[in-house]
């Protein structure tokens, strides 16, 4: 049996997938949590072999979560299952951890089959994550500077767009605040910008806000 946990804030959204996946023989519900910090905690103590995870959660972003869920969960299969388009985080995701990247506005049919392949211990990629994968590999596609960014400055560059302080970026990512400082110093640098204000308005032109 196949353990699939739903991690999403919206539990209409969460209720829909699992309709589909408690459906399918083979399949079973690991759990759901509607927050990171509930998905962490759930992964402790129920055996889970897929999590799908939304990237836009309240406290602990998906980003975190992955990040965490990587570094605590060898053999955990991580699916992102968002509502941001590929073109937004697929690359940044795959790069930094993610198993696989779907949308949320997909098929039963692809979604099972995303499961299914990540749960082999083989990649997913969409049709639109290929492409974009391919275009990188051929050099056809010039990458923005925020797919450049390695998953723990892509956390603390979130965290900064959303108005958080470096004091309270350092208690969530247990860093301190000498180390949050360095690297927004190096994502002003990467990022080609000037201030906060300036790391916000990038992110917002780039579609990257996860509330």
């Amino acid at each position: 049996m196949l353990r699939v946990a739903i991690v999403d804030d919206h539990q209409i959204v969460r209720a829909g997938f699992r309709e589909m996946i408690a459906a399918e023989i083979g399949f079973a519900i690991a759990f759901e949590a509607a927050s990171g910090e509930e998905a962490l905690e759930q992964l402790r103590v129920v055996e889970t072999d897929v999590l799908l995870l939304d990237l836009s959660l309240p406290g602990q972003s998906g980003v975190d979560v992955l990040k965490t869920a990587r570094q605590r969960h060898d053999g955990l299969r991580i699916l992102v299952l968002t509502g941001f388009s590929e073109d937004r985080y697929a690359l940044a995701m795959i790069r930094n951890g993610a198993d696989g990247y779907l949308c949320k506005d997909c098929s039963a049919e692809e979604l099972l089959g995303a499961i299914r392949t990540v749960a082999q211990g083989r990649r997913y990629l969409s049709p639109r994550t290929a492409e974009l994968l391919a275009e990188e590999l051929a050099a056809g596609r010039a990458l923005a500077p925020h797919e450049k960014l390695s998953d723990r400055e892509l956390q603390v560059f979130l965290r900064l767009a959303r108005g958080e302080s470096v004091s309270d970026i350092g208690e969530a990512l247990h860093l301190s605040v000498k180390t949050i400082s360095t690297y927004r110093a190096r994502l002003l640098e990467k990022l080609e910008v000037n201030s906060n204000a300036e790391l916000a308005a990038y992110a917002i032109r780039h579609g990257l806000m996860m509330g």
